[in-house]
């Protein structure tokens, strides 16, 4: 397929879905309710680096839950598959993503990388001998992913901790339990952090666009995860991204992708492309009900399923 033919398939799922008024912004963080929730953009970058966008595709928001596929390849590379998995786990929870009563039913035991659980100790697995240098390295990763540095949102950084006693006590539970790996309330913050970071559209199809690329971010040119991590870190993805709506994204699209509270959500087709979509409001899985149903259109019209290729 050609450039032409991606921008008519993200047009079109534009135009088609720009109306639609289903779905609420997050309000359990008090920053993502205020967000416009007429905002709407899409986006793709092809492993050739081509760059496709319509609608607000260059409107900053919050990254939120899709930063946790991209520390994934941080501490992949640093420990290795086998150990993230022994250490944090590689199944699907079946509960909501910030589930207390999974971590409880399994001894304890995370389960995988992408619920907030999983999450919080694949960051306290980041080398670092203190939070700044933790930081640092978490930052110089999705840096790479994105083509260029990326900024805190003060203010959702702000709301999150304000509202993140939940996620504290889950970090203490898997302490207890000998599935953190560094200080809890350091980690907790530090994957706040995370969470808060500005990313644009743009900026989620290039950081997918790695994982479509073998490892390597089609516009820089920087390897940014190492070619043998991508299979199990697409795996992660299509075993648990979309939270407990996961089994639904996957029997219509057959792709790997990762969504966050803020809005987005970006899909990762191997040897491709990727493509992102953002807009506020969310299903009562937390995923965006306009970013969604434009995606499995763009898939289908473009053919990317690869289960019906």
């Amino acid at each position: 397929m050609n450039s032409s033919d991606i921008q008519a398939a993200l047009a079109a799922a534009h135009a088609k879905y720009a109306s639609c008024t289903a779905g609420a912004n997050a309000s359990y963080i008090p920053e993502l309710a205020k967000v416009p929730s007429t905002l709407f953009g899409i986006a793709a970058v092809t492993t050739a680096g081509e760059t496709i966008s319509v609608g607000d595709a260059e409107t900053p928001f919050a990254i939120e839950s899709i930063s946790k596929a991209f520390n994934l390849a941080l501490v992949m590379d640093q420990i290795g598959a086998p150990a993230l998995r022994e250490k944090v786990g590689a199944d699907p929870t079946g509960e909501p993503f910030n589930s207390v009563l999974a971590i409880v039913a399994h001894g304890g035991r995370p389960l995988n990388p992408l619920v907030n659980a999983g999450a919080m100790a694949t960051v306290s697995l980041v080398a670092g001998e203190n939070s700044n240098a933790i930081w640092a390295n978490i930052m110089q990763r999705l840096a790479a992913f994105a083509g260029h540095p990326l900024k805190i949102n003060d203010d959702v950084y702000a709301s999150e901790s304000a509202t993140n006693s939940h996620n504290k006590g889950i970090a203490w539970l898997l302490d207890s339990a000998g599935y953190f790996y560094n200080q809890p309330d350091m980690i907790v913050d530090l994957y706040t952090r995370m969470c808060s970071l500005n990313v644009t559209t743009k900026d989620l199809a290039v950081m997918g666009a790695s994982y479509a690329n073998g490892g390597v971010n089609p516009i820089t040119g920087e390897r940014t995860v190492q070619r043998e991590n991508i299979a199990e870190i697409l795996a992660e993805l299509t075993m648990s991204g979309l939270y407990d709506s996961t089994g639904d994204w996957l029997y219509r699209t057959g792709l790997p992708a990762k969504s966050g509270v803020g809005g987005g959500i970006v899909v990762v087709v191997p040897n491709k492309m990727a493509i992102a979509a953002f807009s506020p409001p969310l299903d009562k899985y937390g995923n965006s009900v306009r970013a969604e149903n434009a995606l499995i259109d763009i898939i289908e019209t473009l053919g990317l399923n690869p289960l019906k290729s």
